[in-house]
């Protein structure tokens, strides 16, 4: 479509807008844009994106991108002037990543990382948007040691046929379906590799370490860990994660690019932090491991901070500070200072 018809802001669609990092991502482009958050609730929550819905810039619609979708069919859409206008940006998110609920999810997970992909790079091949594929870690295959930092040119080792492998070797399949409309129909399509992140609206007792974490200390429980005592992750803010987005979508880079935090924490101190941090008395428990928790790879970060100029700036204090302060409030507790 011509891009004529542009009038005071660009039309930014956010497929699975209603999520952890997805909300976050909408409510930052909101200030600028008008913003179209499309999601089926897998995995997301209406009560992330509740202090949107009021806002003119913002619309969401509820539907599953595993099925097409024809957005001048809505008429809440209306003062958006898609007919018009268009669409400029596309971020896709739509992927239920819930650790608890992995095997619940295997074939939404299929789905997701196939007919769900398709759909967003058709609409942005209709509308010839830019488009922004949220990616992982995943599709690098699991840790080769703690002091190795991934780089976007290695291959990685995945076991398509593991009982991960909807999941993992899905993302490896979004990446090659998001390439080949890139080469084919010469669309501007980038692809971002996001390692753990963490912050407010990371939804209680789904497996998620930190906010599992958090509750467990509010409540006076015991931390459970999933693994072994040396278990270890990198952890980066939501923040940051969205401010990398946001600068792949204006660079020329189109990836891939990988975005996350490459400090390795190990999963035991990170739970004593957060113990300290609330002065609970909890204490540390262990379980089997969880097949959607295991160690993954850490990132090198050279391409993202040489390329978009990107770094994570906040500390794991600061961010577990704010994710902390986040619960309370969802538990209907006052906030504290922390230092």
């Amino acid at each position: 479509m011509s891009q004529k018809f542009i009038f005071d802001k660009k039309n930014v669609l956010v497929l699975g807008g209603a999520g952890f990092i997805g909300s976050h991502l909408c409510e930052k482009l909101a200030e600028d844009n008008k913003v179209i958050c499309v999601d089926n609730f897998s995995s997301g929550t209406e009560r992330n994106i509740d202090q949107l819905l009021s806002d003119p810039n913002f619309k969401f619609i509820r539907h599953d991108m595993s099925k097409p979708i024809v957005l001048e069919e809505f008429t809440e859409l209306a003062d958006f002037r898609i007919e018009f206008q268009g669409v400029q940006e596309i971020y896709n998110l739509a992927c239920p990543s819930s650790p608890k609920y992995f095997n619940k999810n295997r074939i939404s997970n299929l789905l997701a990382n196939s007919y769900a992909v398709k759909n967003a790079l058709d609409l942005a091949l209709k509308y010839q948007a830019k488009l922004l594929h949220f990616s992982s870690s995943v599709v690098y295959g699991g840790r080769l040691d703690d002091s190795h930092r991934v780089s976007e040119e290695e291959i990685g080792l995945v076991d398509m046929l593991s009982d991960r492998g909807a999941y993992d070797e899905g993302k490896r399949f979004a990446e090659t379906m998001v390439k080949n409309y890139h080469d084919v129909y010469n669309l501007e399509t980038k692809i971002m590799r996001v390692f753990r992140v963490y912050g407010p609206r990371m939804p209680l007792d789904e497996g998620h370490m930190i906010p599992d974490f958090i509750s467990a200390a509010l409540d006076e429980r015991d931390l459970v860990i999933h693994g072994e005592p040396s278990f270890s992750s990198s952890y980066c803010y939501v923040d940051d994660c969205v401010s990398a987005a946001l600068k792949m979508m204006e660079s020329a880079e189109i990836g891939p690019i990988n975005i996350g935090s490459d400090i390795n924490i190990n999963i035991e101190d990170l739970a004593k932090r957060i113990i300290a941090m609330l002065e609970s008395e909890s204490g540390i428990s262990y379980d089997k491991p969880m097949l959607f928790m295991t160690p993954l790879a850490l990132p090198n970060i050279t391409k993202a901070r040489e390329l978009l100029g990107w770094m994570p700036l906040v500390t794991l204090d600061n961010g577990l500070a704010k994710t902390i302060d986040n619960l309370r409030a969802s538990k209907g507790l006052k906030s504290v200072n922390y230092y």
